[in-house]
């Protein structure tokens, strides 16, 4: 996707961070809102559908509770959230109203898109917003989140939101004008990069780690860029101050840097399950069931298997590892736990023999199963 298609596209999915929103945690930044929420309303004057997910609740209630520093205790980051979110709710819904424009508060967690019934209902209820022009704002929802559970930053949750909604463009903003071949608050010889496809690993190199602020770097970016990619998205890590930012992206200025999907959209499906963050167990595959999968599109057969880890159901997802650890692909697998280690090694003909029944001759079928690059 050139820069000049972007005014073809229909559907993006913005993120703005904590470090913009706050004024680097100076207060919330209602100056900056106010300008990002001009740049969305054109961007709805030319037929883009915009979804927002929205950075700065725990900032905006360190503020409000005078914390100078962010905590590290989950109860009183919860409790910040709480108290962040109500300022920024308010602020974006009267800076909207300026333009006539409703919005709509969604507030998730991973274990909403885990779910694949409350995947659905997620999705089903961001389409009907969209249908009805109200601009959607979606955060993690910090006040219930507990370390199994939480997206660990806002860059991950935009991805998965574009590919829940099937966008075509995920923008970051950031407080960076971009990805440097180097840091370039270090090094004054670092370069933009202006274009790269989303599983180039040379990108991941120069990824840096985030502020004081925000959870998340420049590394959680590109990989949010390559999650996007699943669904054919491409995204743009941009500058957020950088004027008029967003409506000189759709007028096609060459700005920040581009993330290209080089692969097919992936089927929602298969988008769902990529979408794990957590995975309920772990399989470990011989040389042979990795090359099957990976090379031949093949289903995997428990004879590939030699390792079993974990407490898990059928028809939970599971992480496929190479005999190195590697993770190489994620799957919804066919037996439980118990029922996995009796089998592995064995051929799929004496499944009934060992188990008394046979859901099924493969372990993961290669419909149920994304690779991981």
């Amino acid at each position: 996707m050139s820069r000049q298609s972007l005014k073809n596209t229909k559907r993006w999915v913005i993120k703005i961070g904590s470090a913009l929103l706050t004024n680097d945690g100076a207060g919330l930044n209602k100056a900056g809102i106010a300008n990002w929420v001009d740049q969305i309303a054109y961007l709805k004057q030319q037929g883009i559908e915009v979804v927002l997910v929205s950075s700065g609740s725990v900032a905006e209630g360190m503020t409000r509770l005078g914390w100078k520093t962010r905590p590290k205790a989950l109860n009183e980051l919860q409790a910040a959230a709480a108290v962040g979110q109500m300022g920024l709710v308010q602020c974006y819904e009267s800076e909207f109203a300026r333009h006539k424009h409703h919005t709509a508060q969604v507030l998730l967690t991973h274990a909403d898109l885990s779910d694949r019934q409350r995947y659905l209902n997620a999705r089903s209820t961001l389409r009907t917003l969209l249908d009805l022009n109200v601009v959607p704002i979606i955060n993690e929802n910090d006040t219930v989140i507990t370390d199994e559970i939480r997206f660990g930053d806002n860059d991950t949750l935009g991805a998965l939101v574009a590919n829940l909604v099937e966008a075509d463009t995920l923008i970051i903003l950031t407080d960076q004008n971009g990805l440097y071949t180097a840091d370039p608050r270090k090094d004054p010889s670092a370069t933009l990069i202006e274009s790269a496809l989303a599983d180039d690993p040379a990108i991941q190199a120069v990824a840096g780690d985030g502020g004081a602020l925000g959870r998340g770097g420049m590394i959680t970016k590109v990989r949010a860029g390559q999650l996007a990619a699943r669904s054919g998205a491409s995204s743009i890590i941009v500058g957020g101050r950088i004027e008029n930012v967003l409506q000189r992206l759709f007028d096609g200025d060459v700005l920040g840097t581009q993330l290209l999907s080089s692969q097919e959209p992936m089927a929602a499906r298969k988008q769902w399950i990529a979408g794990h963050l957590q995975t309920r167990g772990e399989i470990t595959l011989d040389a042979g069931a990795v090359n099957a999968l990976t090379k031949q599109g093949k289903s995997l057969l428990p004879v590939g298997v030699t390792k079993v880890a974990g407490h898990f159901g059928r028809g939970e997802v599971v992480a496929c590892k190479d005999e190195t650890g590697r993770i190489v692909a994620k799957g919804l697998i066919n037996y439980n736990a118990t029922d996995a280690q009796k089998i592995i090694k064995k051929d799929s003909k004496d499944i009934l023999q060992i188990l008394g029944y046979m859901d099924s001759e493969e372990l993961i079928h290669r419909d149920n199963l994304v690779l991981v690059f």
